[in-house]
This record gives structure tokens, sequence and C-alpha cells, in this order.
């Protein structure tokens, strides 16, 4: 993938500008429809797009945690950390005409990966764009959990640079809604 080509997400009805080498998991494995997920190819990071219902009963910052807690519960977490709250400027969103609520959020889950005991603490960094209008929650999660001290001496060292916010943030920003009609009729 390009480092600065927008991808098409959801049958094209968004697209987004993903970090280069950016790899589409569902070549790899199935993917749940209301999900997008990328991986780097060569670390365990991750970058995750989800349309969810709407919490209407729950706002803010309250919200923003509210689906923090949730990834926790959904991925067994043992541990849940919240390390910062903050709105998100609509102006700097792509879907600045829709959304009506931005919340970023950082905090720490402590889970262990499949078929391992040992828990390990995971940096999760989550964008939550409210979109009343279509009913929907849209949350970008930036999974970044710590190195794995694979080897650094080989041909996987011409693979792309380690993502960081900057890509996050970009990655947030450029979201944009190119056929509303994913939603069903309104």
């Amino acid at each position: 993938m390009e480092p600065t080509r927008a991808c098409p997400l959801f049958g094209g009805a968004f697209s987004a500008i993903f970090p280069h080498g950016a790899i589409d998991v569902s070549d790899l494995r199935p993917v749940p429809d209301n999900q997008e997920v990328f991986c780097h190819p060569r670390t365990d990071k991750s970058l995750i797009v989800e349309l969810l219902e709407l919490q209407a009963h729950m706002q803010g910052e309250a919200a923003a945690r509210y689906h923090f807690e949730d990834v926790g519960r959904v991925q067994g977490s043992r541990v849940l950390q919240v390390q910062s709250v903050q709105p998100l400027n609509l102006e700097s969103l792509a879907l600045r005409g829709c959304c009506q609520e931005a919340w970023v959020l950082s905090g720490k889950l402590q889970v262990a990966k499949e078929n391992q005991q040992v828990a390990k603490d995971v940096t999760l960094h989550q964008a939550l764009l409210r979109v009343p209008p279509y009913q929907t929650d849209l949350l970008v999660t930036f999974n970044h959990p710590p190195p794995d001290n694979r080897s650094s001496v080989g041909p996987e060292n011409l693979s792309p640079p380690s993502w960081n916010l900057g890509d996050f943030e970009q990655l947030v920003t450029s979201l944009t809604l190119h056929d509303p009609s994913i939603f069903g009729p309104q």
C-alpha cells in the first residue's frame, strides 16, 4: 500500500490514508463485517476501524471510556488503565460534516495472546467519532503492544518503519464517507 494513497474501506463506502506497508488482515483471516483491520508487516501493531451502534445513552468522555472498557472486556483484559481522554477538533476531520462529537483516548490493557499464559501491557489509542445522523459510533483503534524482541538482522530491515501516533492521526483525520447507504435506509 502506498504511503499517501487513500485505501477503500467497507467496500468503498469509506476511505482513509493508512501508513506504508499496512497489510489488510481480511486477506489472512476472517474479519467481522463491521471491522477493517490492518497490521504492520514487522511488528504486532494494528489499526482497526469499526462501525458500532451509537451508544446514545453515553455522552462526551464517558462514551470514549465506555468503548475502551468494552474493547478491554472483549479482549479479556485483566487490567484497564485510562491515561488520557481529550476532545478532538471536529474541524480537523474529513468527517466533520456528519461527526458531531469526537474524542481521543489513550490507555493500557493487560492481555495475554492466544495460547499464552503471561499477560502483557498493550497501549491503545482510540478515536471515537460519533455520527448520530447514522446512529453510529465509529471507533478507530491503534494497538501498540510492547516490542517482541524479534531479531533485527536480515531482509525484514527493508520493511516499513514502525507506526507512530502521527500515522494514527493521519488515518483518523483522513477517514472519509463516500456512500452513506452503508448505514441502511435513513
